[in-house]
């Protein structure tokens, strides 16, 4: 019996140790330190005006124009708010 416990406990570390080397090659494969072995050629100014310029055509992206300042007070705002919350027409939760 000491034998087949001796023998179970060393697969069992040869397994472990397999795992162990075919964990380290599969992170190298697939990327892991992917970003340590690439030299980058391009200004990082350059990749942010790329970057800008690619914006407006993103999905819901909406340009901001510049706003003119409210002709409506605090109070005539808040009111408003009031008065639509009241109405139920204010989307709350998931609707939103």
């Amino acid at each position: 019996m000491n034998a087949t416990r001796l023998f179970s406990v060393a697969a069992v570390a040869a397994f472990a140790s397999f795992a162990a080397q075919a964990g380290s090659a599969y992170g190298d494969l697939y990327g892991a330190n992917f970003d340590a072995s690439v030299q980058s050629t391009r200004a990082s100014a350059e990749v942010r005006a790329e970057g800008a310029a690619a914006l407006p055509a993103q999905k819901n992206f909406v340009v901001l124009q510049a706003s003119q300042p409210s002709q409506l007070s605090r109070l005539d705002v808040r009111a408003e708010a009031v008065t639509a919350a009241r109405a139920g027409e204010i989307a709350t939760g998931n609707r939103s």
